[in-house]
């Protein structure tokens, strides 16, 4: 078992506040990443739920049981760190089995923990190696073998992939999928790429300024981002935010025209309307709901993104295939559609579509 629960936990550094208050259910088995922008509180929020950092309010519940006090030690959880950290004087077997030895534990215990874990990981054939002769995602391999070794009642990931080269990263993302899969352990996993965090959780909990701003899977977040922060985090390229409003069933983009869009019990909204590049059609005439100038199309393959210049409104990014031929310095007129459409009030919350 290893379902964590945070109640009201908060984190303060002397007179500053960095985790304000965290309600979370984790159950049992689940993936769960945490993203946000640098100094959000995710790391802090991981090293409190590891006991590698004090919680100065609140508690931490580990299968129903309070370990707010508990030193990391006795909590049961292994961590995997941004740095592999590992002894160079010793073979990939023995950093593997280390943290047992120490523990006390038998010498066939070990091999036989050790064993399982390499095979998990694809490791066998490297265990007398020293960390000098891997490369870097073996190194990481490495790491993360040392965590299952232990038989924790869960996983906590500080970022484990960022020193690794984009082919690396790609996959250890594979690396990790597949581990959770076979494991079904919960895991714990702290990034600032939302790309990682969208093709591996289970839930994502974005966080800003020591706050959880939503919680859901990754298509809840895509599809229905509860405010602009949501819905510019989460999507790459990000979503295009652009002025706008609307008065019952009608909405204007910036005095560029109007359309259609029912929307739920809130009917009057000055603010912000956003689109998604892919929901972004090209059109002519009255169909368009904006025109302008295509300053940059990137060519990637499959899709060409387009970055169009409407006057009076920030730059707007759509997204098409790449079969498409348009031009730098063509004129298009943009068509959102109107189903995807996602429009924000004053403070930045979503005015929900009926």
């Amino acid at each position: 078992m290893g379902s964590i629960r945070l109640e009201n936990v908060e984190k303060w550094f002397g007179d500053v506040q960095v985790i304000k208050g965290v309600d979370l259910d984790i159950a049992d088995g689940e993936f769960v990443i945490f993203v946000g922008p640098s100094g959000c509180g995710k790391s802090t929020l991981l090293r409190m739920i590891s006991g590698l950092e004090e919680t100065s309010r609140g508690r931490i519940l580990l299968d129903d049981v309070d370990v707010t006090a508990e030193p990391p030690s006795g909590r049961k959880l292994s961590m995997v760190f941004q740095s592999y950290a590992l002894y160079p004087h010793m073979t990939v077997g023995e950093n593997m089995g280390f943290g047992l030895k120490t523990a006390g534990e038998g010498k066939a215990q070990i091999a036989s923990k050790v064993d399982e874990a390499a095979r998990v990981l694809k490791l066998d054939a490297l265990l007398d190696r020293r960390p000098k002769a891997l490369s870097g995602g073996q190194r990481q391999r490495v790491a993360i073998g040392r965590a299952i070794v232990r038989e924790p009642k869960g996983f906590l990931f500080d970022e484990p992939l960022s020193n690794l080269d984009a082919a690396l990263r790609v996959e250890m993302r594979l690396e990790i999928a597949r581990l959770h899969q076979n494991l079904s352990t919960t895991m714990i996993y702290v990034t600032h790429d939302q790309v990682e965090a969208m093709t591996l959780a289970d839930r994502i909990v974005v966080l800003k300024d020591g706050l959880i701003m939503q919680v859901g899977t990754p298509r809840e977040l895509y599809e229905n981002p509860n405010s602009l922060f949501v819905a510019q985090f989460i999507g790459s390229p990000k979503m295009n935010i652009m002025p706008a409003s609307a008065d019952g069933q009608r909405f204007t983009v910036s005095g560029h025209g109007s359309g259609t869009h029912t929307l739920g019990e809130e009917a009057n909204v000055t603010a912000s309307l956003g689109i998604r590049p892919e929901h972004i059609a090209l059109a002519s005439g009255e169909d368009a709901h904006c025109t302008g100038t295509v300053e940059v199309a990137e060519y990637l393959g499959a899709d060409t993104y387009l970055y169009v210049n409407c006057a009076g409104l920030d730059t707007i990014v759509v997204r098409r295939t790449g079969a498409e031929t348009v031009r730098h310095g063509e004129t298009v007129g943009l068509k959102f559609n109107e189903p995807d459409i996602h429009l924000f009030n004053g403070e930045g919350r979503s005015v929900s579509a009926a």
